[in-house]
């Protein structure tokens, strides 16, 4: 059996308890629970979590709270389990920092299938080496001549820096997981920054609501997964929060665009943006 780091469960209700701590036990964790938040918090970080599963309705404090704080020293992956999936809901759990959602009731696969696809993602972390599963393998990695596609490589270049990904002045450095606009660094969230990659990459081309929910899993390559009504909501949500960032103009945006009834696609190049180079 696979060693995967150490998952916390954070749940008042023993039996979902019981349930959650043997599935990640058994995809492999070293798996530590606790009942309310204030001594979830605690766990998380007394055991250096590397996953945490997480109620919204605690006894104590509600899940947003201890999200937050959880937040404020560990860069655990972390999953919400709610029986509310209304928007409100999601951008609170999105905006606090959460990676995934699941409503109750779940399967104990799709629980297992969501935390496999989180950790698929790259993870570039200061304090600690990357976590790298053996049964769970990493995200491709980026496309090293993307710049050549959008027609942006400046004169005198002969290609643009590997995993580096411009567009109207905005640079998305993939090894790093950064994204500067203009002079400007932005503080992107695992999902925002993972559909922004996803858009980049398209070259204009349309992708579906469904496309950006297996981005933001991971699950690129599973074109049978469930998406379900939930998940294209969060995605609405994710998009929202990276307009807000981007400070997009709605009737002119630079990098987003709405299809109408189908999804999200890359806005057109734009003559009288400057584009930016050889960003590390």
């Amino acid at each position: 059996m696979d060693d995967l780091g150490v998952a916390v469960v954070i749940e008042d209700d023993a039996d979902i308890r019981n349930l959650l701590e043997g599935v990640l036990r058994q995809a492999g964790f070293e798996v530590h629970t606790a009942v309310d938040g204030r001594d979830g918090v605690e766990v998380v970080r007394n055991n250096k979590a590397h996953v945490v599963t997480l109620d919204i309705g605690l006894p104590d404090i509600d899940g947003f709270e201890v999200l937050r704080r959880i937040r404020n020293f560990s860069d655990a992956y972390v999953v919400m389990l709610t029986g509310r999936t209304e928007e409100p809901d999601l951008l609170s759990a999105l905006n606090a920092g959460a990676d995934d959602y699941i409503a109750k009731p779940f399967r104990p696969r799709e629980l297992r299938a969501r935390v496999a696809a989180m950790m698929r993602r790259p993870r570039y972390e200061m304090n600690r080496p990357q976590h790298a599963p053996r049964s769970w393998a990493a995200a491709p990695a980026a496309p090293a001549s993307f710049g050549h596609a959008l027609g942006q490589t400046p004169a005198g270049s002969t290609s643009v820096p590997a995993g580096v990904l411009q567009h109207n002045g905005l640079v998305l450095n993939y090894r790093t997981r950064t994204v500067v606009v203009g002079e400007t660094p932005l503080g992107l969230t695992r999902s925002e920054f993972d559909l922004l990659h996803t858009l980049l990459r398209g070259e204009g081309a349309v992708c579906t609501r469904s496309d950006l929910v297996r981005a933001v899993r991971g699950d690129l390559y599973e074109a049978d997964a469930y998406i379900s009504e939930a998940d294209e909501r969060a995605v609405e949500v994710h998009i929202g929060n990276l307009r807000r960032k981007l400070k997009e103009d709605p009737h002119s945006p630079c990098w987003l665009q709405t299809v109408r009834g189908v999804g999200y696609r890359l806005a057109p190049q734009r003559t009288d943006v400057p584009a930016r180079h050889g960003l590390g």
